[in-house]
């Protein structure tokens, strides 16, 4: 699994996502919605730890 293209570390050591369900079916979802789920966002803790093993230089 290529991971370096699904999160990114910042200077600081936090590691940061995309936003989910904003690929596709995007006709049925509201505008503010979709305006929310721009950007990124930082990896949850209880996650944080198994993205890193998974991250080799991070």
């Amino acid at each position: 699994m290529e991971q370096k293209k699904r999160f990114t570390v910042s200077a600081s050591g936090r590691i940061k996502r995309a936003q989910a369900f904003k690929r596709h079916i995007l006709t049925k979802k509201d505008t503010k919605t979709k305006r929310q789920l721009r950007g990124t966002t930082e990896v949850h803790a209880a996650d944080k730890a198994m993205v890193r093993s998974m991250m080799p230089y991070a």
